[in-house]
């Protein structure tokens, strides 16, 4: 996904959330709530969480330079990891805390109407944020599950909003079951309990987010049909024999590296063998836009 499409994404999930954690955190105040105020807090740990990746987004956009001659690609994946971190401290740790609290020393609910309308209002815009975010996955071009499908695609941004979208929909149906359970029993306990299992949950989007992003910011190779594009462009010259060897990284949301080791045709002169990769290079630009750099080897052994 573009960089613009990502964005689009997040400034979208930030609105609904800016509105959604204003509701909640009046809605914990006035029914006395833990599952609303650890829902309060999960999504102002959203609200600081989507700046942080809009900051990540227009860091990695800046050029190359002479200290980072590929670019700053990879800092939207830094930036992704920290935001994963913050799910996990910011929302899940806090929203156990909480929960552990209520249990311990239980109130009672009040005014359930309220928090009732307010989860719903919140379950509404989250569930549109996600929708919109589904679409964007969709738009990737990838099978599968979403589980496979967030494993596969190169976009961190779009693997973090989907993740927290996901988990703020799951968090608000925890929440409104427990505190129907809470209101029908007449008994506190079950709004901890609540809290503990939106914590829970929390917890564990931010190991999935976080296991995604490291893996990003480690360097994956780029998305199979790249190299199979890259093959399909050097079996088009008959002056280039076979590929011995081709790797491929991820820099950044649609920056590929690319460096082979290509075996030329015997008798080619230098100048020929120049235009020879030359023209390979711009056969594989042309397929694969995303590709911004290539290192291209001639050999006659792997």
């Amino acid at each position: 996904m573009a960089h613009g499409g990502s964005t689009n994404v997040i400034l979208s999930s930030l609105a609904a959330n800016v509105g959604i954690a204003v509701a909640k955190t009046a809605a914990a105040i006035v029914t006395g709530s833990g599952s609303m105020l650890a829902e309060a807090l999960h999504s102002f740990s959203d609200c600081v969480n989507q700046i942080l990746l809009l900051i990540g987004n227009r860091q990695a956009r800046r050029p190359p330079s002479e200290s980072h001659p590929m670019g700053h690609g990879r800092e939207s994946y830094l930036w992704s990891f920290l935001v994963a971190l913050m799910l996990f401290f910011g929302g899940g740790v806090v929203a156990i805390y909480e929960g552990v609290h209520k249990v311990l020393h239980p109130e009672p609910v009040e005014r359930v109407g309220w928090a009732f309308l307010v989860l719903g209002f919140s379950l509404a815009l989250e569930g549109a944020s996600l929708a919109q975010c589904l679409r964007e996955v969709r738009k990737q071009g990838i099978s599968g599950s979403l589980t496979s499908r967030l494993r596969d695609t190169k976009d961190a941004d779009l693997i973090v909003v989907t993740g927290e979208n996901f988990a703020a929909v799951l968090g608000l149906s925890v929440a409104s079951l427990f505190l129907f359970i809470a209101w029908r029993t007449h008994n506190g306990v079950w709004d901890g309990l609540g809290s503990v299992a939106v914590g829970l949950g929390l917890i564990a989007v931010a190991f999935f987010l976080a296991q995604e992003t490291k893996s990003l910011l480690l360097g994956e190779s780029a998305d199979p049909a790249v190299e199979r594009h890259v093959r399909e462009a050097l079996a088009e010259d008959p002056r280039l024999l076979s590929m011995l060897r081709l790797v491929s990284i991820q820099q950044g949301p649609g920056e590929v590296v690319l460096a082979m080791k290509v075996k030329p045709r015997d008798g080619l002169s230098g100048a020929e063998l120049i235009a020879t990769i030359n023209d390979l290079e711009s056969r594989v630009r042309a397929r694969c836009p995303e590709v911004k750099w290539q290192f291209v080897e001639p050999d006659d052994e792997a």
